[in-house]
This record gives C-alpha cells, sequence and structure tokens, in this order.
C-alpha cells in the first residue's frame, strides 16, 4: 500500500496538477499510480514531466532509453521501475525478453546499446565516479558527447522514479516484475 494517499482521479488531484494528469492519459491512456502520487505536488510533477518530455526528444533512441531505465531500476531494487519499464520495453520499445534480461544485468545484446547500457549501470553503482576507460568505452561505441551526457540525465530521472516508488512504496499497477537483487 501506498505511504501516502493518492488521488484516485484526475479530478482528486490538486488543481495544478490536473492538465499535467490529463496530458499523461493523452499520451498513456491512463494515469499510472507513479503519476498520480507524484501529482500530489504539482510542482514535482511539472519537474519530473518537464524533464521527461525534454529527454524524449533527445538523440537517444526510445529502446535506448527502456535500456538504461531497466539497468538503473535493477541496480536500485525499484520492483514499480522495473514492472513499468518491462511493460513499456515490450510493448513500446519492442524489446524481447533475451534483451530486457540482459538490460536488467547491466547490458544489451546490441553492441552500440551495451555501451551506453554499461555505462548507465556504472554511473548508478559508482555514483558518478567514472575511470577514464568508462567514459573511453561509450565514446568508442560511437556515442557522442550529446548523447553521453542524455544517458547521465535518464540515469538521474530514473534514479529519482526508483527512489520516489521505493521511499512511497507505489502500487504497482502494470505487471509484476521483482528486482533479483539491490546494489
Amino acid at each position: 500500500m501506498t505511504r501516502i494517499s493518492i488521488p484516485a482521479t484526475v479530478g482528486d488531484a490538486p488543481e495544478a496538477s490536473r492538465p499535467l494528469l490529463d496530458a499523461v492519459a493523452s499520451q498513456l491512456g491512463s494515469v499510472p499510480n507513479l503519476f498520480r502520487a507524484v501529482a500530489v505536488s504539482p510542482q514535482a510533477l511539472e519537474g519530473y514531466l518537464g524533464l521527461s518530455g525534454a529527454l524524449g526528444k533527445g538523440d537517444l533512441p526510445a529502446a535506448t532509453r527502456e535500456r538504461i531505465a531497466l539497468a538503473v531500476a535493477e541496480v536500485n531494487g525499484c520492483d514499480y521501475c522495473l514492472s513499468a519499464h518491462t511493460y513499456l520495453g515490450r510493448n513500446l520499445a519492442r524489446l524481447d525478453d533475451a534483451e530486457i534480461t540482459a538490460n536488467r544485468s547491466g547490458g544489451s545484446n546490441d553492441p552500440k546499446a551495451d555501451a551506453a547500457v554499461r555505462f548507465a549501470a556504472k554511473v548508478v553503482r559508482e555514483r558518478g565516479r567514472l575511470a577514464d576507460a568508462d567514459f573511453t568505452a561509450v565514446k568508442v561505441a560511437g556515442y557522442t558527447d550529446a548523447q553521453i551526457i542524455e544517458i547521465v540525465q535518464h540515469v538521474a530521472l530514473n534514479v529519482w522514479t526508483n527512489y520516489f516508488n521505493n521511499v512511497f512504496q507505489t502500487d504497482i499497477d502494470f505487471p509484476i516484475v521483482t528486482a533479483r537483487k539491490a546494489a
């Protein structure tokens, strides 16, 4: 059970959150529990959606973004995010089970994506304190400086949602996937 009272409907949310939740509903077809929980603070919801929306327009493909989300959620032991991104990875990014397993293990079966996912997982595990070789590996794989910045931003965004869901124990409203281990 979620540790805070979350709005049951968009109409129950704070007034400033309602148009943002309506936009989520238009885009996703529903308003998942994470968004309704964050909506308790309209400012937090605006910040979350703003960063997420901006990164969605970035250079990283949607599949790579989902791969990163899966790796970060596994490192942080966030069942809500693992459940959501497994669902999104399968249904929107068209990742197969072998790829999702590789992502959760901090890698990818796609050579270029593997460099991004390994880099992202290492950023989380090492709290950003990477060796030159780690940075060089993602550059050699073909990522630009702008794309590496986006990888780090995706890590930050996913760490935030992982921590949010772990702190508030957000009820999972996707097919449940459980973390193998938390770092």
